[in-house]
């Protein structure tokens, strides 16, 4: 059982790598600028593609159940009939996004605080990047179906070349060509595109059967449509209440200061570092769960899960750990502004605690997904954003500032996990 989720999470993980380290790359290059305003432009414009990326994350999340279950059962029509709807609300939404880029643009940093510096910077930003949209949501499709299909492989294999096609165009934009924020929005778009030929590329090599069941027939699509939409509302819901909470966070720290904006998002890194790493043990669950749910092997789904959740508080500890050794040491990589490093050494202690009350809220996520419960998924965020993020930060901010922006993420994170551990056993009635 450990070689099994070994062999799907381990590429998951170096997947999943490639995306904070992206971000990181990002800071890094803004963080030796000779402004603090860099850091946060990206920072801010990175806020307005989460929004607009992972309101769209549905598609994986879904693709990746129902197709995993289409695999368990062995219909490869279904299977293909899966890809090719999440294929055309890619198109759809990707196509209305540049259509009203300006309006979407407009209202986000309306929205959004921050000085008219970070603004006019992040909005240049902005204006480059969004012509990676339809690039960007169509590979989500294609993560979600591969790894339906058991295969983790492909995607860790098109997410490693995107990645590193964007640091280098990145560093070369900005480092050789004296670019700065464009630079590195430029980078984005170029690596997407790169990485949405590849798998076109590598679907035909390995599943070219399934183009032969695509179709026009409304009938034959519309069927299992339902529910494949259904999953991916309630999902949608989902990802828009984690979209609210990180939106706000990196928004109020806009509203603290650029030297809060900047540490703030440097810190949050140390977060999105370890979500990245036990999403790979989240994405292993969700296409061995979807298995065998799609089986019905309940005696195999129960000893995965249990397997899961192992190596999930394992890694939590191993997180916490380094970051209590080594979290000014990663603040330096960030930037070399002594008052960006202060400031963040200030609330380095929350980012510490996270892995520990996070990591079962990431494994849970996987077995839901496997398992297309949505409903109970979509009905925790909810209540963890609100209950346990939004009403914690107005009673405390008044007295804890930027401490109680941590609090609440410290909260929310472990709501996620409580709530989703609460309903387990109806789950599996």
């Amino acid at each position: 059982m450990n070689r099994e989720i070994l062999r799907l999470a381990v590429p998951n993980i170096l997947t999943n790598l490639t995306v904070p380290l992206l971000s990181m790359v990002d800071l890094y290059l803004m963080g030796h600028l000779n402004s603090s305003v860099f850091m946060g432009a990206v920072a801010l414009g990175g806020v307005i593609f989460n929004f607009v990326y992972w309101g769209f994350a549905f598609l994986r999340m879904s693709m990746s159940g129902v197709a995993a279950q289409s695999y368990g059962r062995g219909s490869r029509q279904e299977m293909a009939l899966v890809l090719e709807r999440g294929l055309l609300v890619a198109f759809v939404g990707a196509l209305l996004l540049l259509l009203f880029q300006g309006q979407v643009g407009d209202f986000s940093f309306w929205l959004l605080e921050g000085s008219d510096e970070v603004k006019s910077i992040a909005r240049e930003y902005y204006q480059i990047r969004i012509w990676a949209a339809p690039a960007a949501i169509s590979l989500m499709v294609f993560y979600g179906w591969f790894l339906g299909m058991q295969n983790a492989f492909f995607p860790m294999l098109i997410s490693v070349s995107v990645n590193l096609v964007n640091v280098f165009c990145s560093f070369l934009f900005v480092r050789v060509w004296g670019m700065q924020a464009d630079g590195v929005a430029l980078g984005s778009v170029i690596g997407q595109y790169v990485g949405l030929t590849m798998a076109i590329g590598l679907f035909f090599k390995k599943y070219g059967w399934a183009w032969k069941f695509f179709t026009t027939r409304l009938a034959l699509l519309q069927n299992g449509f339902a529910k494949f939409m259904n999953v991916g509302g309630d999902i949608f819901v989902r990802t828009l209440s984690v979209i609210a909470v990180f939106t706000f966070f990196t928004s109020r720290s806009a509203g603290m200061g650029d030297v809060t904006l900047a540490a703030n998002s440097a810190l949050l890194q140390f977060a999105l570092l370890f979500s990245y790493f036990l999403d790979g043990f989240a994405f292993a669950a969700e296409a061995m769960v979807g298995r065998w749910f799609g089986a019905n092997d309940k005696r195999t789904l129960k000893k995965t899960i249990g397997y899961l959740f192992r190596w999930g508080g394992g890694m939590g500890l191993l997180f916490t750990m380094v970051y209590a050794i080594a979290g000014n040491q990663l603040l330096h990589f960030f930037t070399d502004q002594q008052e960006v490093i202060d400031r963040g050494g200030d609330f380095l202690l929350w980012v510490i605690f996270l892995p520990l009350v996070s990591f079962s809220s990431y494994i849970w996520d996987g077995v839901y997904i496997g398992a297309t419960a949505s409903v109970p998924m979509r009905n925790s965020m909810v209540i963890a954003a609100g209950g346990f993020f939004f009403i914690p930060f107005f009673v405390f901010s008044p007295i804890l500032g930027n401490h109680a922006l941590w609090l609440g993420m410290l909260l929310f994170m472990m709501a996620r996990g409580v709530i989703l551990t609460i309903l387990y056993p109806r789950l599996m009635k």
